[in-house]
């Protein structure tokens, strides 16, 4: 056979082998790859199949790995409202308490100049009843 003959068989003969190899397991490929020459048919149809096999898990690990990033995505948009709301109540519990604060001041005043009133009028009673004897 010419040399132009057995190039244009060669990669049938290769694809058939790695039709060959689809059903066999990783073991048993890389086993039958080292064993074999290297360039003989067997050894590029073994690299071929495992290539395949390697690239097919290449793309399934991108894929889950998009996905995950999605969920990441939409958990860090999830923690940032999340985020945005506890500053917002954050903010008005510290309003509430400046109120409570300065209502707690006024109440203060309030129950000061009460007793500042009532020990007025008991000592205007006391004024008033030491007079009267």
């Amino acid at each position: 056979m010419s040399p132009v003959m057995e190039e244009v068989k060669e990669p049938d003969t290769v694809q058939a082998l790695v039709q060959l190899l689809r059903s066999r397991s990783y073991e048993e490929i890389r086993q039958r790859m080292y064993d074999s020459s290297l360039g003989s048919n067997w050894w590029l149809a073994c690299r071929t199949e495992l290539d395949l096999r390697n690239g097919e898990q290449a793309a399934a690990a991108l894929s889950a790995t998009s996905r995950v990033l999605e969920r990441l995505h939409a958990s860090t948009e999830h923690f940032e409202q999340l985020g945005d709301t506890l500053h917002h109540t954050t903010e008005e519990v510290r309003d509430l308490l400046r109120g409570t604060l300065e209502a707690g001041r006024r109440l203060e005043i309030a129950v000061y100049a009460a007793i500042g009133i009532t020990l007025v009028q008991l000592f205007n009673l006391v004024f008033v009843l030491f007079n009267r004897r």
